[in-house]
């Protein structure tokens, strides 16, 4: 990074023909990380992981907060997804959220060049958060407030979310790409990660056939370790262990070539979540700080 931030983000990002496979990991903030705990964590995605970015998820309300996440994304090298999160108990405090984070793009001179994207979510339209067309005036709203600075706006939810609103075209419309979530596990056919890529592409053909070449990324993407109250499959053939997990993310490194190729500049993937501290069973790491499996999945090829 230099020393300064540049005068303008023209050229500043890598083209996004070239962000196709592994990009980076889901990291969540709830616990409100401190500036040194988010430095460490971030330097090891882009030293370790070779992650191109992290994908914020969950919310941290401390004023100040997104400062550092940006400083500590700057120390280390790496891009952001930032997320106006709506979490699960349909209050309107994301409006607080969204309107905090953009206060926060506005007014710190590094933020364009850490904030890559700017998600609603996660999942909306899955909770019925906001109808189509609301969160379409949403994303429409996003964009022309955050104009000036060049930063994109997307949504991060399931396919099966715009299915449920006939496609939801108007959201489709809205966004400048698309963070898609995948959490086959979850699947009425689901079964074993090894088996789960007719499942994967179920829902990716979806989104190729329908966003009309936008760039999709796999957001929140994962396959959970275990299962409890929340994290429950709805087929009772799906396996959750360590070895699912790790299955489900040889699966998707293999389908690297794959991934280039899908239209729209290709397919890069995000592993939901860095540790088990922040959502258990799904982390790569576990909540004894090790890895649970080897991890160092593709960039490119």
């Amino acid at each position: 990074m230099p020393p300064a931030a540049p005068s303008s983000t023209s050229g500043w990002w890598c083209d996004m023909n070239t962000e196709y496979g592994f990009v980076g990991f889901s990291y969540e903030v709830t616990a409100c990380q401190s500036l040194s705990t988010l430095e460490t964590d971030f330097k090891n995605i882009r030293q370790h992981f070779d992650g191109r970015y992290i994908r914020m998820y969950g919310a941290c309300d401390n004023d100040g907060f997104y400062d550092d996440v940006i400083q500590a994304a700057w120390t280390a090298g790496i891009g952001v997804h930032a997320l106006i999160w709506f979490g699960f108990d349909g209050t309107d405090q994301w409006m607080s959220r969204r309107d905090d984070l953009f206060a926060t793009l506005q007014s710190n001179s590094k933020a364009p060049f850490i904030t890559r994207v700017v998600q609603f979510g996660s999942e909306p339209l899955y909770d019925g958060v906001l109808s189509p067309e609301e969160l379409a005036d949403q994303v429409w709203n996003a964009r022309d407030q955050l104009s000036n600075l060049g930063i994109p706006v997307t949504v991060s939810d399931m396919a099966y979310s715009y299915q449920k609103y006939g496609g939801a075209p108007e959201v489709i419309d809205a966004l400048n790409f698309v963070d898609a979530h995948m959490l086959p596990f979850f699947s009425q056919q689901a079964s074993i990660a090894n088996d789960s890529w007719p499942l994967v592409l179920d829902d990716l053909d979806w989104f190729v056939d329908n966003v009309h070449g936008k760039k999709i990324y796999l957001s929140e993407n994962g396959w959970p370790s275990t299962n409890y109250s929340g994290v429950e499959p709805n087929s009772p053939n799906a396996v959750a262990n360590v070895q699912n997990e790790h299955d489900y993310y040889t699966l998707l490194d293999s389908k690297c070539t794959y991934f280039k190729t899908v239209p729209g500049g290709g397919v890069g993937w995000f592993a939901h979540i860095y540790s088990d501290d922040m959502e258990p069973g799904y982390g790569i790491y576990g909540k004894n700080g090790k890895l649970k499996f080897p991890f160092s999945p593709k960039t490119s090829c």
